[in-house]
């Protein structure tokens, strides 16, 4: 079976993290033919990383807009090449639908939808457009249950819409249960892309409300940095928030520090909270789609965009070491359930139900 992913890049972000984790496992012990092909293919760590593990990129430009017409045309020579297109985000979803239809092949479309909501659905005219687009895959795939049931009251329920988690490699997370009994210093972690789903600025608040002996690290690039950057300094944080940028050792980042968080405006399935619940150390949310199917009955969620909330259950959990514990060791057990393996056998009995179709 030839299988071919496309998507707009591979700058940070969870499609483009799942990719990494799932492509080779779909390769499905070598029977598998797995490539992937970037409407922009700047280079970047995810693409060397991808690429160390054997799996051959293919790449439409080396930047400018995704979104450029021309780009359907070349996806035409692409689409006829292979037994399975599976895409990811807006511009590819868009247009492989086109190329298929100018390539005249009958090679089935499968598609990930990766988050609960996105700003197309806030626009009228975007809806005919959209159902036109979803109802030409054979499968739409949606990373959690919520995401589906948004989708579907967006463009009505469709036999092709579907859901398979999202997973991680949880191997590269797991860490023995922090004990912080004694300690007098405390490192929260944040691991997101500074855009604007994410709602850093509420965990820049929260840290006011924190002793000094709190500190902050926010793991990820983006659109937001300067204002966020902008945000600590004006909130007199500069000494207890560390912008780390893109990093390939988040395990590490995380098995040193004592809290994991993620706050954000909406989620699809966060592959960074499983992660966070992975590491062995309480992971704190957003009360949020997305992050309250994930973290709820094992973390901590906070109501969305209160600081205040946050940083008490922040406190709470480093002030008390036994919920600490029994909140680490839930998470961890919860995170064990998105295994990437899972999701790379879901994603194999799909593709071969298709071809035999």
């Amino acid at each position: 079976m030839r299988i071919l992913h496309v998507i707009t890049s591979l700058q940070t972000g969870g499609a483009e993290h799942l990719l990494v984790d799932l492509l080779p496992l779909l390769r499905g012990g070598g029977h598998n033919v797995v490539e992937l092909l970037l409407f922009n293919g700047l280079h970047t760590p995810f693409m060397e990383e991808l690429e160390d593990k054997g799996i051959r990129i293919h790449k439409l430009s080396l930047g400018g807009n995704v979104y450029n017409p021309l780009n359907v045309f070349k996806l035409v020579r692409y689409v006829a090449q292979y037994d399975i297109i599976h895409t990811h985000n807006t511009a590819c979803q868009l247009y492989a639908p086109l190329a298929k239809l100018l390539s005249f092949t009958r090679k089935p479309l499968v598609t990930t939808e990766h988050s609960s909501n996105n700003r197309r659905r806030d626009k009228w005219w975007c809806r005919p457009i959209d159902r036109w687009m979803y109802n030409r895959y054979a499968a739409v795939v949606c990373i959690a249950d919520k995401p589906r049931q948004n989708l579907e009251d967006y463009i009505g329920k469709k036999s092709n819409i579907r859901t398979i988690a999202n997973g991680v490699d949880t191997r590269r997370f797991l860490r023995p249960i922090r004990t912080i009994e004694g300690q007098d210093r405390f490192v929260i972690t944040m691991v997101a892309g500074l855009r604007v789903e994410k709602d850093h600025e509420t965990v820049l608040r929260a840290m006011t409300r924190l002793p000094e002996n709190y500190s902050l690290q926010l793991v990820g690039g983006g659109v937001k940095e300067e204002s966020l950057k902008a945000l600590a300094r004006e909130l007199g944080l500069n000494n207890r928030v560390l912008f780390l940028g893109v990093r390939l050792d988040v395990p590490d980042i995380l098995e040193k520090s004592d809290i994991v968080l993620l706050s954000s405006h909406w989620e699809g399935l966060s592959l960074s909270s499983i992660e966070g619940m992975a590491s062995g150390r309480p992971f704190i949310a957003s009360d949020v789609d997305g992050l309250r199917e994930m973290v709820g009955g094992a973390g901590v969620l906070f109501p969305h965009g209160d600081d205040q909330e946050l940083a008490s259950a922040i406190q709470r959990l480093c002030e008390h070491p036994d919920e600490y514990r029994i909140v680490a060791q839930r998470c961890q057990e919860k995170a064990r359930q998105y295994d990437i393996s899972i999701t790379a056998s879901k994603y194999l009995d799909l593709y071969e139900q298709l071809c035999r179709r």
